[in-house]
């Protein structure tokens, strides 16, 4: 994954106050921290920081152009969204150096069909890995095709690109092929959800 050069304002006002105004103004507030840096107060466009995000996920990596530095690589730690008007209130951006090795989360796709009459039940959709900052994949894949019911598919059993390292416990589930319910289970509990409860017998 190749970084994203976005240019990046200092921000002078603080608090909630200069965060609605940041992002009335049409950016993102955001905090820019690590090795060792003072940690600084930042201002990224909202639409190019959103458009970025959207093509190369949450885990894309910045080159981040503030005036009168050199351009800054970062990953975006922590995001926080509006659920309601869909946009970005702040972000947690990690400096990184290129050829160092980051843990992040990185999305989980099933591929293929599981044999017939079962049920997919994915138990997490991100794998925690280890790899270099700036060759993170995009996304994992695993096939299901064919699995029966009480198969399983664990960490340890996900393809990772060559320089990526598992760092999950090899034995956490990430889905579980089981049985579809027959006409006869699902009969059964709806007879169940509309038997009355016995009446106490007195002694």
């Amino acid at each position: 994954m190749s970084e994203v050069k976005i240019s990046a304002e200092l921000r002078t006002e603080f608090g909630k106050g200069g965060a609605r105004r940041t992002r009335r103004a049409g950016k993102v507030p955001a905090v820019l921290y690590g090795h060792g840096e003072k940690p600084q107060h930042i201002a990224l466009p909202a639409r190019e920081f959103a458009a970025a995000i959207r093509h190369g996920g949450a885990n894309q990596i910045f080159a981040i152009d503030i005036p009168g530095g050199s351009p800054i690589l970062a990953l975006a730690k922590a995001i926080q969204r509006d659920p309601i008007k869909d946009s970005f209130d702040h972000v947690d951006l990690l400096i990184v150096k290129r050829g160092e090795k980051v843990t992040v989360d990185i999305p989980v796709t099933l591929t293929g069909e599981a044999a017939k009459n079962t049920l997919i039940v994915h138990e997490s959709d991100t794998l925690s890995v280890s790899a270099e900052a700036l060759h993170l994949p995009e996304s994992l894949e695993v096939s299901i095709d064919g699995l029966e019911a009480g198969s399983q598919i664990t960490a340890g059993d996900i393809p990772l690109p060559q320089g990526t390292e598992l760092v999950a416990d090899p034995a956490q589930v990430i889905a579980l092929i089981s049985a579809s319910p027959t006409a006869a289970d699902l009969e059964g509990d709806t007879a169940e959800a509309g038997a009355e409860p016995a009446e106490a017998t007195a002694e």
